[in-house]
């Protein structure tokens, strides 16, 4: 497909390689900068390829000590599911709406300072989606998590947050949207800390459904300005070729 993403490719092609004997189980692959020279592209578009060849199973990065090859395809269990975007919030609100409605009456003050403090480093992050930012927001929902009591909640929103992270088409999603509502997320994240310190269970509840309702109307507008930029960038091409065609004849 003309439109396929260029990690994609590159996934592909290092899969290639590792069935092909390049690569050994067990090996450790080449840092970022000979891949991106090797196969002609930037380091990003490696990083990118090495997510979601963890996220099959394909590959583990292991922080600090590089990027190694599976000593075995990952089983059915290990690899995460395709989700879109969309999915994904849909069911991290059901599960973290009812999170912050189990964590309200009995959370601690120690986690309340907790998130507190996630909140002061949210504002001084900024909007933009970079690493720093990201783990930010996954702390504190996870503390929340963790606030609820409940081991079964718990180990889900952790599996539904690997997606987040894991995920290349979710990432790149999120990236879209967070570049711009820096300032509505953190207003949603403080009224959501509110509700928990006043002990009520059905504003924490709504706080954490507002927050991810409002994500999603977020994510369909830039799903569709990305279209309608598509739309317009085929538009723009079939007229070059219609006015050339006309020249030409």
């Amino acid at each position: 497909m003309a439109d396929r993403r260029l990690f994609q490719d590159i996934a592909e092609r290092i899969v290639s390689l590792i069935n092909e004997g390049v690569f050994p189980p067990g090996s450790r692959l080449p840092g970022e900068r000979e891949l991106a020279e090797r196969f002609g592209v930037s380091r990003v578009t490696i990083r990118e390829a090495e997510i979601a060849l963890q996220a099959t199973g394909k590959i583990r990065i292991k922080t600090g000590a590089g990027v190694y090859v599976s000593e075995q395809a990952g089983s059915a269990e290990e690899q995460l599911p395709a989700v879109s975007a969309f999915e994904l919030t849909e069911a991290r609100s059901l599960f973290e709406s009812e999170a912050a409605a189990l964590a309200a009456p009995i959370i601690s003050e120690e986690a309340l300072g907790r998130l507190d403090h996630l909140l002061d480093q949210m504002a001084s992050d900024g909007a933009g989606d970079d690493d720093r930012s990201t783990e930010a927001d996954r702390d504190f929902h996870m503390a929340i998590a963790s606030a609820s009591g409940n081991r079964a909640i718990i180990h889900v929103i952790k599996m539904l947050w690997r997606l987040r992270m894991e995920l290349p088409e979710v990432r790149n999603t999120h990236a879209a949207v967070c570049e711009h509502d820096g300032g509505a997320r953190f207003d949603e994240h403080r009224q959501i800390v509110e509700a928990l310190r006043s002990r009520d269970s059905q504003a924490a509840r709504l706080a954490m459904r507002q927050h991810f309702n409002r994500l999603l109307q977020a994510m369909l507008d830039a799903t569709e300005e990305r279209e309608i930029r598509e739309l317009r960038r085929k538009s723009a091409e079939s007229r070059a070729r219609f006015l050339m065609s006309a020249k030409l004849g």
